[in-house]
Parts: structure tokens; C-alpha cells; sequence
């Protein structure tokens, strides 16, 4: 998984309960009684905060303010944090049930004789799986902590579980690790990005999340190799020499040969973020894990498209390099791309299906052959997935796009997205999951949801939209990036507004090109393509943006 340092940026939500970091190991409900380790949670960012303890004499908002403050100290299990706390309440307090960030101090006021009331401005929340949600704009929540006497110091009798950290803070004690699932057709690992403590159990932390299965939003879209209920038999993974050791709970030995192989995958590729892990050993009930052999090649993580930009040009439809030489797609597919005068076109993985937007509809090309499937108004760019279904929205309806079979049967696909002009829609290149951009009476809302599909892989629904940061101004389109990354575009009076967001993760906004932008697409290694109303294409990898060298009628999306 790429770790990523990205400003944070204004986001969802949230109350202190929303969240904890880290589930312990589950316990195993059977087989033989085996001592394991405790996990500990020793940090390995290369330093601690040290909060302050409390200071003698010191009355209930500076006992409040401390206790706050003391959220960032997470050795001993937050012990000086604790040590705010009365004694009958201090065990009881829970401060892995989520993360409240915050950017500055909340406000303290007196609700009675021995409450307080601390009114904090939340910007994001992590909750207790590790799931990081985004505030589309700062939200405003009270928290309620009551006090008593103890041995003559003021103590907090009560108070919200969870912690509140600030993005600085946030940043140094958290770190992003992606969980790896496969789509339904074990083609393609699709990450499940989570966030923990940046501490030495973060391996364990890891790998019972796995077990447990994908966020909810994601259930339907992605399968685990792992038998339902497989647990930790120990309480923690041990990483000795490198290797770390994952005992598994007497369920896994139901699995098939296969299973065993992507069970191995999906821990591989899950612990991969580890620094201090470079392979995995794993065993069940203390018992030597098979090494099953892989059937067929491994899933693909994170797949990428050709280099360079794909475009319409002077009736040439192909790849373009600097200097304006374009290579026409194979096959004859690009002249009959280009006879159909397409305003918007996008190429499946296959290299041969395309599916062009134009005048009069949506029209499928497969080598020379092509096929009008929907002749309706006001359309927007279309879209293709690996099993060969092209997708098309409407612009006035939200609450349902038509995937289109190789014959060009249609299957109503319905959503649960908010009311608004659809801008764009499009399908991830692991075909697992869609992108919709909204043009609402507030500025644009961007959201991600699962794609659902019937046994024989039809799609039937998609899942709650996620809600992630999206660019001001006049929505112009969205657009996958890579796995787990997707950006936005705006128009404003003064020029461009991207935004990069990571699905389960922060968002940064992009220095703004000159002029009107009218497409934006994903390019190769994570990049993103801009088309500018002159034609020019540019280039950015997450900075400023650089020319291309590559005119286009018309940008092209790859997938």
C-alpha cells in the first residue's frame, strides 16, 4: 500500500464515539487452551507525545482541557490520560471507540455545578475499525463530562469514550494501511484503507481486521478467502527476522487449497504496509500451514493503464505521444470510434470494446462492429467494466444508471444517491466499485458505492454511497485515479478546482491550472490528465501541471 502524507483537508463529521483504532485479537471460542503474547502497543514512529499529568490543585477545566490533551499519549495503554480520571471510572473509559480530529481548541462551559460541556469542531472521525471518514463541511458537536472530589483533586466522574487529536497530532500517532479483499472473480485485490496507532501490535491490528471482513459499505462488492469466523488463535502476530507469524483459529482448515493460496495473498498483500514485515508464516492451531500452490496467476492490486493519454484527433482515435503522432487503436476499432463523432469515449481493459457518447446516445464498438444501446438525452459519459457491461447515466436521475450486456440488454441498476444533475459516472478499473459526481444546489458532492452483481456476475444494485471531499465551482467530472485514490474538477472564475481523495482516507486540493477545463482522467502511475478548452492535455502526478506535449478533440478514459 502507498502511505500517503497528504494535507488534511475539511471533512465529515462526527462525535468522540465515532471510532477506535485497532481491535484487539479475537479470542477463539474452542479448541485447546494456548498461551499467546500480549499485544503491546510500544510506538514505532520514533517518538511519543508526552502529555502532561495532572497538576495538583488544579481546577475542572484545566482537569478537562488535560484530560483532551492527553488523548495523544498512548503508552500504557493511555495511562496519564487515565490518570484524569476518577478511580471507579478510569477501567471503564474506552479510548480506542474512535478518533475526533479537530484543528484547533474546543470550547469549555459549565453545564452545572459539576458538568462541563467541551463544544469542538470536527473536521474528521476514525472509528473503532480503523475506517477514516472525511467531514464535507467542519461539524459542530457538544460533549459532556461530569466531575468529583477525589482525595481533594477534581477528577472526571464521566466522559465519552474515544480521543481527540488535532491533524498534526492525527498524523504523527496514525498511519494508513490498506486491507486487501478480492472482487468476485478473484481477478483483482481491492483495498479496504483503515488507519491505526503507529505502534509495534499494528501487525496484529491488521490481521484481525482482515478476519473480520470489509467495511460495510464494501459487503457484496468484495469476498475474503477465509472461512466465516476464522479468528487469531493467539492474541497477537509475532514478526521475528522479518517474518510474521499469523495463527489462525481451527476454522481455516476448512478452506480449499485455493482458499489457503488468497487466504496467504490476502495476508501478504495486507501486511505488506509494515515496514518491519517482509514475509508471512502462518499456522493453524500451532499446526504448519500448507504452502498450497497458486492456481493460475495472482490477483492483480492496483492496475494500471498505458502511459500515454488517450484521444480523439483530427479523425484519428488512439494513443498520443508528445509531438502529436497518435497510434490508432488495432482491429479498425479507432476509425469506427471516430466515424460515430464522439463527444466522450471509454476503452475497456480488453483494448477492443469501447463505449462513445455522442449526439444522438451511446453506441458499443467492439473491433468494427458497433452497437447503439441507448439513444436517450442527456447522458453522460459512459462507461465500461471487465465482464463487458457499459454503463450510462442520466443527467436528471440519480437514482438509477442501465448497465448494458454484450447484446445490448439492458439492466436497471438502482442507487440510493441524493437528488441533483449527475455530472459523470464511472467504474473502477476493478469493476468493484463506481464514482458519481453531483451537481447539487450546495456545489458538487462526490461518492463512492459498491457495485452488486447477481451469481452470474449481472449488476443488480449499488451499495450506500460514501461520501468523499469533491472540488467547488461548477462540477466538470470524476475519474478514477488508481485503487484506492479519485479525483474531482470544478470550474471556478479563477481556473480549475481539483481535488485528489482517497476512498477511506484525506484529500488534497491541486495547484490550479490556467484556463477552463472540460475532462479529467486517470493516466499511468496514479497521474491524472486534465483536457483544457484549447485542446492541450496536462499532466499532474499530485503537484502543479505539466504539458503533456499532446493535443485532444476529445480525451479519452482507460481503464
Amino acid at each position: 500500500m502507498r502511505r500517503r502524507l497528504r494535507p488534511l483537508v475539511a471533512v465529515v463529521t462526527a462525535a468522540l464515539a465515532a471510532v477506535a483504532l485497532a481491535a484487539c485479537a479475537a479470542i477463539p471460542t474452542d479448541g485447546p487452551v494456548r498461551a499467546g503474547q500480549s499485544v503491546q502497543d510500544e510506538s514505532i514512529s520514533g517518538f511519543d507525545y508526552r502529555p502532561d499529568r495532572p497538576v495538583a490543585g488544579a481546577d475542572q477545566t484545566a482537569v478537562l482541557r488535560g484530560f483532551i490533551a492527553a488523548g495523544t499519549g498512548a503508552q500504557d495503554d493511555y495511562a496519564i490520560a487515565r490518570a484524569f480520571l476518577a478511580d471507579g471510572f478510569a477501567s471503564k473509559w474506552n479510548p480506542r471507540r474512535g478518533v475526533t480530529i479537530v484543528p484547533g481548541n474546543g470550547t469549555v462551559e459549565r453545564a452545572a455545578d459539576r458538568e462541563l460541556t467541551y463544544t469542538l469542531t470536527a473536521t474528521a472521525t476514525v472509528d473503532a475499525n480503523g475506517e477514516y471518514t472525511q467531514a464535507v463541511r467542519p461539524t459542530t458537536s457538544t460533549l459532556t463530562f461530569q466531575f468529583v472530589r477525589q482525595d481533594g483533586e477534581w477528577r472526571i466522574a464521566y466522559a465519552p469514550d474515544g480521543i481527540v487529536l488535532t491533524p498534526v497530532s492525527f498524523e504523527a500517532s496514525f498511519q494508513e494501511h490498506a486491507l486487501y479483499f478480492f472482487d468476485p472473480t478473484y481477478q483483482y485485490l481491492v483495498p479496504d484503507e483503515r488507519w491505526f496507532l503507529a505502534r509495534s501490535s499494528t501487525s496484529t491490528r491488521i490481521a484481525s481486521a482482515l478476519l473480520a471482513g470489509p467495511a460495510e459499505w464494501l459487503k457484496g462488492a468484495v469476498v475474503s478467502a477465509f472461512p466465516e469466523g476464522t479468528q487469531l488463535s493467539l492474541n497477537a502476530v509475532t514478526i521475528e527476522n522479518g517474518t510474521a507469524a499469523v495463527d489462525l483459529s481451527s476454522g481455516a482448515l476448512g478452506a480449499s487449497g485455493a482458499d489457503k493460496a488468497r487466504m496467504r495473498e490476502q495476508l501478504t498483500r495486507s501486511l505488506a504496509s509494515v515496514a518491519s514485515v517482509s514475509s508471512v508464516s502462518i499456522t493453524i492451531e500451532g499446526a504448519t500451514f500448507a504452502n498450497p500452490e497458486q492456481d493460475g496467476s495472482a490477483a492483480q492490486v492496483n492496475p494500471d493503464v498505458d502511459p500515454r493519454p488517450l484521444v480523439l484527433r483530427d479523425d484519428q482515435v488512439g494513443f498520443a505521444a508528445a509531438g502529436g503522432k497518435v497510434a490508432a487503436l488495432g482491429g479498425g476499432t479507432g476509425d469506427a470510434v471516430a466515424a460515430l463523432d464522439p463527444t466522450s469515449f471509454a476503452l475497456g481493459s480488453d483494448g477492443s470494446t469501447v463505449a462513445v457518447g455522442n449526439a444522438s446516445g451511446v453506441v458499443v464498438v467492439r473491433g468494427r462492429d458497433a452497437l447503439r444501446v441507448d439513444a436517450s438525452e442527456g447522458l453522460v459519459p459512459p462507461s465500461v467494466d471487465d465482464l463487458g457491461y457499459v454503463w450510462v447515466g442520466r443527467a436528471g436521475d440519480t437514482r438509477q444508471v442501465t448497465a448494458y450486456g454484450l447484446g445490448g440488454d439492458p439492466h436497471q441498476v438502482t442507487t440510493t444517491l441524493p437528488a441533483g444533475q449527475l455530472v459523470s459516472f464511472q467504474v473502477s478499473r476493478d469493476s468493484t466499485r463506481a464514482l458519481a459526481l453531483i451537481q447539487t444546489a450546495d456545489g458538487p458532492a462526490l461518492y463512492v458505492m459498491a457495485i452488486t452483481r447477481g451469481s452470474d456476475r449481472t449488476p443488480t444494485s449499488l451499495g450506500p454511497p460514501v461520501r468523499v471531499q469533491a472540488a467547488t465551482g461548477q462540477a466538470v467530472g470524476a475519474a478514477w485515479v488508481n485503487d484506492s485514490d479519485v479525483v474531482s474538477v470544478g470550474q471556478a472564475d479563477s481556473g480549475p478546482d481539483v481535488v485528489r481523495s482517497t476512498v477511506g482516507g484525506r484529500s488534497t486540493t491541486l495547484p490550479k491550472a490556467e484556463g477552463t477545463a472540460t475532462t479529467v482522467a486517470g493516466g499511468s502511475g496514479g497521474s491524472m490528465l486534465l483536457r483544457m478548452s484549447d485542446g492541450t492535455v496536462l499532466q499532474s502526478s499530485g503537484g502543479g501541471w505539466d504539458t503533456t506535449g499532446v493535443t485532444a478533440d476529445v480525451l479519452g478514459i482507460q481503464r
